[in-house]
Protein backbone atom coordinates (compact mmCIF):
# COMPACT_ATOMS: atom_id res chain seq x y z
CA UNK A 1 0.00 0.00 0.00
CA UNK A 2 1.11 3.48 -0.76
CA UNK A 3 0.22 6.60 0.54
CA UNK A 4 -0.71 8.39 -3.24
CA UNK A 5 -3.66 5.06 -3.81
CA UNK A 6 -7.01 6.46 -4.09
CA UNK A 7 -7.66 3.32 -1.21
CA UNK A 8 -5.39 4.66 1.02
CA UNK A 9 -6.72 7.92 1.09
CA UNK A 10 -10.59 7.12 0.87
CA UNK A 11 -10.72 3.56 3.04
CA UNK A 12 -7.13 3.06 4.98
CA UNK A 13 -6.95 6.34 5.88
CA UNK A 14 -10.62 7.73 7.61
CA UNK A 15 -10.76 4.18 8.84
CA UNK A 16 -7.18 4.84 10.89
CA UNK A 17 -8.56 8.20 11.84
CA UNK A 18 -11.70 7.20 13.28
CA UNK A 19 -10.14 4.35 15.45
CA UNK A 20 -7.22 6.62 16.39
CA UNK A 21 -10.01 8.80 17.42
CA UNK A 22 -11.86 6.85 19.28
CA UNK A 23 -8.35 5.34 20.99
CA UNK A 24 -7.85 9.04 22.17
CA UNK A 25 -10.95 9.19 24.25
CA UNK A 26 -10.45 5.56 25.81
CA UNK A 27 -7.38 6.95 26.66
CA UNK A 28 -8.37 10.31 27.97
CA UNK A 29 -11.42 8.19 30.35
CA UNK A 30 -9.02 5.80 31.28
CA UNK A 31 -6.15 8.61 32.39
CA UNK A 32 -8.91 10.64 34.21
CA UNK A 33 -9.54 7.41 36.06
CA UNK A 34 -6.10 6.85 36.90
CA UNK A 35 -4.94 10.21 37.89
CA UNK A 36 -7.68 12.37 38.46
CA UNK A 37 -5.78 15.15 36.27
CA UNK A 38 -6.80 16.56 32.88
CA UNK A 39 -3.25 16.64 32.42
CA UNK A 40 -2.41 13.21 32.32
CA UNK A 41 -1.92 11.61 29.01
CA UNK A 42 -1.74 7.79 28.62
CA UNK A 43 -1.47 6.42 25.01
CA UNK A 44 -2.16 2.73 25.50
CA UNK A 45 -5.18 2.50 23.03
CA UNK A 46 -3.93 5.17 20.82
CA UNK A 47 -0.49 3.46 20.08
CA UNK A 48 -2.04 -0.17 20.05
CA UNK A 49 -4.73 1.22 17.22
CA UNK A 50 -1.39 2.35 15.19
CA UNK A 51 0.50 -0.93 15.71
CA UNK A 52 -2.39 -3.01 14.40
CA UNK A 53 -3.27 -0.11 11.20
CA UNK A 54 0.46 -0.36 11.03
CA UNK A 55 0.60 -4.17 10.17
CA UNK A 56 -1.97 -4.25 8.14
CA UNK A 57 -0.53 -1.27 6.45
CA UNK A 58 2.69 -3.44 5.85
CA UNK A 59 1.10 -7.02 5.08
CA UNK A 60 -1.28 -5.82 2.23
CA UNK A 61 1.97 -5.12 0.03
CA UNK A 62 3.76 -7.84 2.10
CA UNK A 63 1.71 -10.21 3.84
CA UNK A 64 5.00 -12.93 4.39
CA UNK A 65 7.38 -10.44 5.14
CA UNK A 66 5.36 -8.55 8.18
CA UNK A 67 6.83 -11.76 9.83
CA UNK A 68 10.25 -10.73 9.31
CA UNK A 69 9.93 -7.48 10.44
CA UNK A 70 8.41 -8.57 14.11
CA UNK A 71 11.28 -10.98 13.99
CA UNK A 72 13.14 -8.13 13.67
CA UNK A 73 11.30 -6.30 16.50
CA UNK A 74 11.55 -9.40 18.96
CA UNK A 75 15.41 -9.86 18.48
CA UNK A 76 16.03 -5.84 18.86
CA UNK A 77 13.69 -5.91 22.29
CA UNK A 78 15.99 -8.96 23.30
CA UNK A 79 19.16 -6.97 22.03
CA UNK A 80 18.48 -3.69 23.82
CA UNK A 81 17.98 -5.21 27.21
CA UNK A 82 20.89 -7.06 26.61
CA UNK A 83 22.76 -4.45 26.50
CA UNK A 84 20.78 -2.29 29.20
CA UNK A 85 21.33 -4.71 32.05
CA UNK A 86 24.83 -5.70 31.28
CA UNK A 87 27.52 -5.02 32.42
CA UNK A 88 31.26 -4.15 30.81
CA UNK A 89 32.22 -6.33 28.13
CA UNK A 90 29.18 -8.11 27.85
CA UNK A 91 27.47 -5.00 26.81
CA UNK A 92 29.68 -4.80 23.71
CA UNK A 93 29.04 -8.57 22.94
CA UNK A 94 25.48 -7.90 23.39
CA UNK A 95 25.68 -5.01 21.26
CA UNK A 96 27.90 -6.59 18.49
CA UNK A 97 25.51 -9.80 18.41
CA UNK A 98 22.29 -7.36 18.13
CA UNK A 99 24.13 -4.79 15.13
CA UNK A 100 25.41 -8.24 13.47
CA UNK A 101 21.60 -10.17 13.55
CA UNK A 102 20.67 -6.50 11.88
CA UNK A 103 22.99 -6.34 9.75
CA UNK A 104 23.09 -10.41 8.78
CA UNK A 105 19.21 -9.91 8.25
CA UNK A 106 19.79 -6.69 5.52
CA UNK A 107 22.66 -8.83 4.04
CA UNK A 108 20.79 -12.12 3.39
CA UNK A 109 17.50 -10.19 1.80
CA UNK A 110 19.55 -7.24 -0.02
CA UNK A 111 23.23 -8.92 -0.85
CA UNK A 112 23.02 -12.37 -1.02
CA UNK A 113 22.27 -12.40 -4.79
CA UNK A 114 24.06 -9.81 -5.73
CA UNK A 115 27.53 -11.24 -3.89
CA UNK A 116 27.13 -14.87 -5.07
CA UNK A 117 26.62 -13.03 -8.68
CA UNK A 118 29.55 -11.55 -8.34
CA UNK A 119 31.53 -15.13 -7.72
CA UNK A 120 31.82 -15.51 -11.36
CA UNK A 121 34.79 -13.00 -11.70
CA UNK A 122 36.77 -15.93 -10.02
CA UNK A 123 35.34 -18.77 -11.77
CA UNK A 124 33.19 -20.18 -9.16
CA UNK A 125 29.85 -21.38 -10.29
CA UNK A 126 26.89 -21.46 -7.87
CA UNK A 127 23.43 -20.67 -8.20
CA UNK A 128 22.43 -17.38 -7.20
CA UNK A 129 19.80 -17.48 -4.67
CA UNK A 130 16.23 -15.40 -6.00
CA UNK A 131 14.89 -13.56 -2.90
CA UNK A 132 12.28 -10.61 -3.27
CA UNK A 133 13.74 -7.57 -1.16
CA UNK A 134 10.96 -6.91 2.12
CA UNK A 135 9.62 -3.68 1.56
CA UNK A 136 11.25 -0.82 3.77
CA UNK A 137 13.61 -3.38 4.88
CA UNK A 138 16.96 -0.79 5.01
CA UNK A 139 15.04 2.05 6.42
CA UNK A 140 13.76 -0.60 9.80
CA UNK A 141 16.94 -2.24 9.76
CA UNK A 142 19.07 1.16 10.44
CA UNK A 143 16.02 2.29 12.62
CA UNK A 144 16.92 -0.88 14.81
CA UNK A 145 20.53 -0.04 14.51
CA UNK A 146 20.39 3.39 15.59
CA UNK A 147 18.02 1.98 18.61
CA UNK A 148 20.73 -0.48 19.73
CA UNK A 149 23.47 2.17 19.29
CA UNK A 150 22.04 4.49 21.25
CA UNK A 151 20.75 2.40 24.30
CA UNK A 152 24.66 1.18 24.37
CA UNK A 153 26.01 5.15 24.27
CA UNK A 154 23.17 6.02 26.79
CA UNK A 155 21.69 8.40 24.60
CA UNK A 156 18.04 6.88 24.69
CA UNK A 157 16.27 5.12 27.43
CA UNK A 158 15.85 1.35 27.07
CA UNK A 159 12.27 0.32 25.65
CA UNK A 160 11.13 -1.77 28.54
CA UNK A 161 7.87 -2.36 26.41
CA UNK A 162 7.46 -4.51 23.71
CA UNK A 163 4.77 -3.14 21.99
CA UNK A 164 6.39 0.69 22.12
CA UNK A 165 9.27 -1.00 20.31
CA UNK A 166 7.27 -2.33 18.03
CA UNK A 167 5.46 0.67 17.50
CA UNK A 168 8.59 3.10 17.25
CA UNK A 169 9.51 0.29 14.25
CA UNK A 170 6.49 -0.54 12.11
CA UNK A 171 4.84 3.01 12.65
CA UNK A 172 3.16 3.36 8.75
CA UNK A 173 4.18 6.88 8.24
CA UNK A 174 7.68 6.50 7.83
CA UNK A 175 8.10 2.60 7.64
CA UNK A 176 8.83 1.89 3.67
CA UNK A 177 10.38 4.86 2.73
CA UNK A 178 11.81 7.03 5.90
CA UNK A 179 12.40 9.39 7.00
CA UNK A 180 15.13 7.27 8.95
CA UNK A 181 14.17 8.05 12.42
CA UNK A 182 16.41 7.74 15.17
CA UNK A 183 14.73 6.40 18.86
CA UNK A 184 15.80 9.41 20.46
CA UNK A 185 13.64 11.63 18.56
CA UNK A 186 10.19 9.71 19.32
CA UNK A 187 11.15 7.99 22.49
CA UNK A 188 9.44 10.78 24.55
CA UNK A 189 6.28 10.98 22.04
CA UNK A 190 5.69 7.29 22.48
CA UNK A 191 4.52 7.27 26.11
CA UNK A 192 2.74 10.88 25.79
CA UNK A 193 1.81 13.01 23.68
CA UNK A 194 -0.79 15.53 22.51
CA UNK A 195 -2.14 16.79 19.51
CA UNK A 196 -3.36 20.33 19.58
CA UNK A 197 -5.36 21.87 16.62
CA UNK A 198 -1.83 23.75 15.30
CA UNK A 199 -0.52 20.54 15.07
CA UNK A 200 -3.75 18.77 12.97
CA UNK A 201 -3.29 21.83 10.62
CA UNK A 202 -0.34 21.84 10.18
CA UNK A 203 0.58 17.87 9.36
CA UNK A 204 -2.72 18.09 7.15
CA UNK A 205 -1.46 20.70 5.01
CA UNK A 206 2.47 19.15 4.87
CA UNK A 207 0.54 15.75 3.95
CA UNK A 208 -0.98 16.79 1.39
CA UNK A 209 1.41 19.31 -0.13
CA UNK A 210 3.70 16.04 -0.38
CA UNK A 211 0.64 14.72 -2.08
CA UNK A 212 0.59 17.17 -5.16
CA UNK A 213 4.49 16.87 -5.18
CA UNK A 214 3.79 13.15 -5.85
CA UNK A 215 1.11 12.98 -8.00
CA UNK A 216 0.98 16.15 -9.65
CA UNK A 217 4.66 16.58 -10.54
CA UNK A 218 6.78 13.40 -9.72
CA UNK A 219 4.19 11.26 -11.71
CA UNK A 220 4.57 13.45 -14.43
CA UNK A 221 7.66 13.88 -14.38
CA UNK A 222 8.63 9.97 -14.72
CA UNK A 223 6.15 10.17 -18.08
CA UNK A 224 9.09 12.33 -19.22
CA UNK A 225 11.94 10.55 -18.11
CA UNK A 226 10.52 6.94 -18.61
CA UNK A 227 9.83 8.65 -22.77
CA UNK A 228 13.63 9.07 -22.72
CA UNK A 229 15.39 6.88 -20.97
CA UNK A 230 13.80 3.42 -19.92
CA UNK A 231 13.43 2.50 -23.70
CA UNK A 232 15.56 2.18 -27.05
CA UNK A 233 19.02 4.56 -26.72
CA UNK A 234 20.09 4.14 -30.47
CA UNK A 235 17.36 7.06 -31.31
CA UNK A 236 17.68 9.16 -28.58
CA UNK A 237 19.35 12.93 -29.60
CA UNK A 238 21.35 14.91 -27.20
CA UNK A 239 19.04 17.01 -26.21
CA UNK A 240 16.57 14.37 -25.49
CA UNK A 241 19.32 12.56 -23.21
CA UNK A 242 19.53 15.84 -21.51
CA UNK A 243 15.73 16.36 -21.27
CA UNK A 244 15.44 12.83 -20.02
CA UNK A 245 17.92 12.83 -17.37
CA UNK A 246 16.78 16.71 -16.10
CA UNK A 247 13.17 15.22 -16.00
CA UNK A 248 14.62 12.21 -13.80
CA UNK A 249 16.72 14.65 -11.47
CA UNK A 250 13.27 16.64 -10.65
CA UNK A 251 11.20 13.62 -10.38
CA UNK A 252 13.30 11.97 -7.65
CA UNK A 253 13.33 15.10 -6.07
CA UNK A 254 9.76 15.51 -5.66
CA UNK A 255 8.75 11.92 -5.58
CA UNK A 256 10.91 11.24 -2.74
CA UNK A 257 10.85 14.98 -0.62
CA UNK A 258 7.06 14.12 -1.13
CA UNK A 259 7.19 11.02 0.59
CA UNK A 260 8.60 12.83 3.46
CA UNK A 261 6.58 15.56 3.67
CA UNK A 262 3.75 12.59 3.67
CA UNK A 263 5.47 11.11 6.53
CA UNK A 264 5.81 13.93 8.49
CA UNK A 265 2.61 15.49 8.38
CA UNK A 266 1.07 12.03 9.38
CA UNK A 267 3.33 12.08 12.10
CA UNK A 268 2.64 15.44 13.33
CA UNK A 269 -1.44 14.84 13.03
CA UNK A 270 -0.44 11.84 15.74
CA UNK A 271 1.60 14.11 18.09
CA UNK A 272 5.13 12.93 16.19
CA UNK A 273 7.70 15.46 15.73
CA UNK A 274 9.77 13.64 12.65
CA UNK A 275 12.99 15.72 11.68
CA UNK A 276 13.25 17.08 8.23
CA UNK A 277 14.46 14.88 5.58
CA UNK A 278 15.22 17.33 2.78
CA UNK A 279 15.96 21.65 3.17
CA UNK A 280 15.70 22.24 -0.78
CA UNK A 281 18.86 20.27 -1.61
CA UNK A 282 19.12 21.98 -5.14
CA UNK A 283 19.27 25.56 -3.61
CA UNK A 284 23.14 23.99 -2.92
CA UNK A 285 26.14 26.10 -3.39
CA UNK A 286 28.71 22.59 -3.57
CA UNK A 287 28.12 19.14 -3.43
CA UNK A 288 29.46 18.70 0.60
CA UNK A 289 26.31 21.32 0.58
CA UNK A 290 23.95 19.62 -1.31
CA UNK A 291 24.39 16.22 0.99
CA UNK A 292 23.41 18.14 3.89
CA UNK A 293 20.29 19.23 2.41
CA UNK A 294 19.54 15.57 0.33
CA UNK A 295 17.95 12.59 2.62
CA UNK A 296 19.34 14.06 5.65
CA UNK A 297 18.37 11.27 7.90
CA UNK A 298 20.69 8.83 6.00
CA UNK A 299 23.52 11.60 5.96
CA UNK A 300 23.15 12.26 9.52
CA UNK A 301 23.23 8.22 10.42
CA UNK A 302 26.75 7.32 8.58
CA UNK A 303 27.71 10.24 10.15
CA UNK A 304 26.95 9.72 13.20
CA UNK A 305 27.44 5.90 13.31
CA UNK A 306 30.72 5.38 10.71
CA UNK A 307 31.99 8.46 9.97
CA UNK A 308 32.51 9.31 13.40
CA UNK A 309 33.56 6.25 14.75
CA UNK A 310 36.04 5.85 12.34
CA UNK A 311 37.87 8.87 13.14
CA UNK A 312 35.88 11.69 11.17
CA UNK A 313 37.90 14.62 10.33
CA UNK A 314 40.60 13.64 12.89
CA UNK A 315 42.29 11.18 11.27
CA UNK A 316 42.57 9.25 7.69
CA UNK A 317 39.57 11.47 6.79
CA UNK A 318 39.90 10.35 3.04
CA UNK A 319 39.68 6.82 3.71
CA UNK A 320 36.67 7.49 5.56
CA UNK A 321 34.75 9.32 3.79
CA UNK A 322 35.18 7.07 0.89
CA UNK A 323 34.13 4.22 3.22
CA UNK A 324 31.34 6.29 3.73
CA UNK A 325 30.22 6.64 0.67
CA UNK A 326 30.84 3.28 -0.81
CA UNK A 327 28.60 2.39 2.23
CA UNK A 328 25.89 4.73 1.55
CA UNK A 329 26.00 3.60 -2.60
CA UNK A 330 25.53 0.09 -1.20
CA UNK A 331 22.16 0.79 0.94
CA UNK A 332 20.84 1.97 -1.87
CA UNK A 333 20.73 -1.28 -3.79
CA UNK A 334 22.89 -4.22 -4.58
CA UNK A 335 24.15 -2.87 -8.12
CA UNK A 336 27.59 -1.63 -9.12
CA UNK A 337 25.45 1.25 -10.59
CA UNK A 338 25.03 2.31 -6.98
CA UNK A 339 28.23 1.43 -5.67
CA UNK A 340 30.08 3.71 -8.31
CA UNK A 341 27.45 6.87 -8.07
CA UNK A 342 28.31 6.72 -3.93
CA UNK A 343 31.57 6.73 -4.80
CA UNK A 344 31.28 9.47 -7.24
CA UNK A 345 29.73 11.25 -4.68
CA UNK A 346 32.32 10.62 -2.40
CA UNK A 347 35.32 11.40 -4.27
CA UNK A 348 33.84 14.94 -4.73
CA UNK A 349 32.99 15.43 -1.52
CA UNK A 350 36.76 14.58 -0.48
CA UNK A 351 38.26 16.96 -3.37
CA UNK A 352 36.26 20.03 -2.40
CA UNK A 353 37.27 19.42 1.43
CA UNK A 354 40.77 20.42 0.21
CA UNK A 355 39.63 22.83 -2.69
CA UNK A 356 36.43 24.23 -3.23
CA UNK A 357 35.34 24.61 0.49
CA UNK A 358 38.43 26.29 1.14
CA UNK A 359 38.27 28.95 -1.68
CA UNK A 360 36.40 32.31 -0.88
CA UNK A 361 34.60 35.27 -3.16
CA UNK A 362 34.14 32.81 -5.72
CA UNK A 363 30.38 34.07 -7.26
CA UNK A 364 27.35 31.67 -5.63
CA UNK A 365 25.96 31.66 -9.23
CA UNK A 366 29.13 29.78 -10.29
CA UNK A 367 29.19 27.20 -7.32
CA UNK A 368 25.53 26.72 -7.68
CA UNK A 369 25.94 25.66 -11.79
CA UNK A 370 28.85 23.93 -10.90
CA UNK A 371 26.60 21.89 -7.97
CA UNK A 372 23.60 21.33 -10.56
CA UNK A 373 25.69 20.20 -13.21
CA UNK A 374 27.12 17.29 -10.90
CA UNK A 375 24.24 15.92 -9.86
CA UNK A 376 22.23 15.75 -12.58
CA UNK A 377 25.47 13.59 -13.88
CA UNK A 378 25.32 11.53 -10.71
CA UNK A 379 21.91 11.04 -11.25
CA UNK A 380 22.37 9.46 -14.55
CA UNK A 381 24.77 7.20 -12.89
CA UNK A 382 21.88 5.92 -10.37
CA UNK A 383 19.17 5.72 -13.27
CA UNK A 384 20.91 2.80 -15.31
CA UNK A 385 21.89 -0.22 -13.41
CA UNK A 386 22.95 -1.53 -17.01
CA UNK A 387 26.48 -0.80 -17.15
CA UNK A 388 26.56 -1.18 -20.90
CA UNK A 389 23.39 1.53 -21.29
CA UNK A 390 24.87 4.19 -19.00
CA UNK A 391 27.90 4.19 -21.37
CA UNK A 392 25.54 4.68 -24.30
CA UNK A 393 23.58 6.99 -22.25
CA UNK A 394 26.72 9.33 -21.26
CA UNK A 395 27.95 8.80 -24.96
CA UNK A 396 24.78 10.44 -26.35
CA UNK A 397 24.75 13.09 -23.77
CA UNK A 398 27.81 14.17 -24.42
CA UNK A 399 26.66 15.09 -28.30
CA UNK A 400 27.65 11.17 -29.40
CA UNK A 401 24.48 10.54 -31.34
CA UNK A 402 23.01 10.53 -34.77
CA UNK A 403 20.89 13.78 -33.98
CA UNK A 404 21.09 16.62 -31.82
CA UNK A 405 17.47 17.37 -31.17
CA UNK A 406 13.99 16.31 -33.13
CA UNK A 407 10.33 17.05 -32.84
CA UNK A 408 9.66 14.49 -29.61
CA UNK A 409 12.64 16.63 -27.83
CA UNK A 410 10.39 19.84 -28.74
CA UNK A 411 6.96 18.34 -27.82
CA UNK A 412 8.22 17.27 -24.76
CA UNK A 413 9.21 20.64 -23.81
CA UNK A 414 6.64 22.77 -25.14
CA UNK A 415 3.82 20.63 -24.02
CA UNK A 416 4.67 20.23 -20.79
CA UNK A 417 6.12 24.10 -20.05
CA UNK A 418 3.98 24.44 -16.97
CA UNK A 419 5.60 21.46 -15.35
CA UNK A 420 8.68 22.55 -15.92
CA UNK A 421 7.81 26.20 -14.64
CA UNK A 422 6.17 24.94 -11.59
CA UNK A 423 8.80 22.36 -10.88
CA UNK A 424 11.66 24.57 -10.54
CA UNK A 425 9.50 27.18 -8.30
CA UNK A 426 9.25 24.50 -6.12
CA UNK A 427 12.90 23.31 -5.68
CA UNK A 428 13.04 26.99 -4.14
CA UNK A 429 12.20 28.02 -0.67
CA UNK A 430 9.37 29.83 -2.20
CA UNK A 431 6.47 29.02 1.08
CA UNK A 432 8.64 30.70 3.63
CA UNK A 433 9.42 33.40 0.94
CA UNK A 434 5.90 34.07 0.39
CA UNK A 435 4.63 34.26 4.58
CA UNK A 436 7.78 36.80 4.62
CA UNK A 437 6.53 38.80 2.00
CA UNK A 438 2.69 38.30 3.69
CA UNK A 439 3.98 39.45 7.06
CA UNK A 440 5.78 42.29 6.15
CA UNK A 441 3.11 43.89 4.10
CA UNK A 442 0.61 43.39 7.47
CA UNK A 443 3.50 44.52 9.64
CA UNK A 444 1.18 46.41 11.89
CA UNK A 445 -2.16 43.56 11.65
CA UNK A 446 -0.12 40.33 12.55
CA UNK A 447 -3.60 38.93 13.20
CA UNK A 448 -4.65 39.60 9.72
CA UNK A 449 -1.58 38.59 7.98
CA UNK A 450 -1.65 35.18 9.96
CA UNK A 451 -5.19 34.64 8.93
CA UNK A 452 -4.16 35.47 5.30
CA UNK A 453 -1.50 32.97 5.21
CA UNK A 454 -4.10 30.21 6.70
CA UNK A 455 -6.59 31.41 4.35
CA UNK A 456 -4.06 30.53 1.51
CA UNK A 457 -2.96 27.28 2.59
CA UNK A 458 -6.22 26.07 2.94
CA UNK A 459 -7.51 26.74 -0.84
CA UNK A 460 -3.99 25.94 -2.02
CA UNK A 461 -4.46 22.41 0.07
CA UNK A 462 -8.13 22.06 -1.33
CA UNK A 463 -7.20 23.06 -5.08
CA UNK A 464 -4.01 19.95 -4.67
CA UNK A 465 -5.88 17.56 -3.17
CA UNK A 466 -8.87 17.96 -5.28
CA UNK A 467 -6.79 18.17 -8.78
CA UNK A 468 -4.23 14.57 -7.23
CA UNK A 469 -7.75 12.92 -6.96
CA UNK A 470 -8.32 13.47 -10.14
CA UNK A 471 -5.20 12.26 -11.48
CA UNK A 472 -5.29 8.92 -9.56
CA UNK A 473 -8.25 8.11 -11.56
CA UNK A 474 -7.01 5.08 -13.88
CA UNK A 475 -3.54 5.89 -12.67
CA UNK A 476 -0.96 3.26 -13.02
CA UNK A 477 2.33 4.71 -12.52
CA UNK A 478 2.12 5.68 -9.01
CA UNK A 479 5.44 3.36 -7.14
CA UNK A 480 7.45 5.46 -4.86
CA UNK A 481 10.88 5.23 -5.94
CA UNK A 482 12.51 4.64 -2.67
CA UNK A 483 10.18 1.76 -1.58
CA UNK A 484 12.62 -0.18 -3.74
CA UNK A 485 15.61 0.28 -1.34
Amino acid sequence: MVFSDLFFLFVFLPAFAVSYLLGGWIDKLWSLKVSESRHSNITGTRNLVLIIFSLIFYAWGEPVYVFLMLLCVVLNYLSGLAIHYANGGARKLALAVGVAVNLLMLGTFKYLGFLVAQLEMFDIQLPVPQIALPIGISFYTFQSLSYLVDVYRGEAPVQKRFLNLLLYISMFPQLIAGPIVRYGTVAAEIGSRRVTAEDMAEGVYRFILGLGKKVILANQLSEISDQFLSGSLSDLTTTGAWVGIVAFTLQIYFDFSGYSDMAIGLGRCMGFHFNENFRHPYCCNSITDFWRRWHISLGSFFRDYVYIPLGGNRSHQAINILVVWFLTGMWHGASWNFILWGLYFGLIVMIEKYTLLKLKHVPTVILHVYSLFLIVIGWGIFYFDDFDRMTMFFQVLWGDAALLHDFVTESALLDNFWLWIVAAMLCMPIRSGVRSLVERCCRRHPAFANGLVMMGRTVLSLAILILSVALLVGATNNAFIYTRF
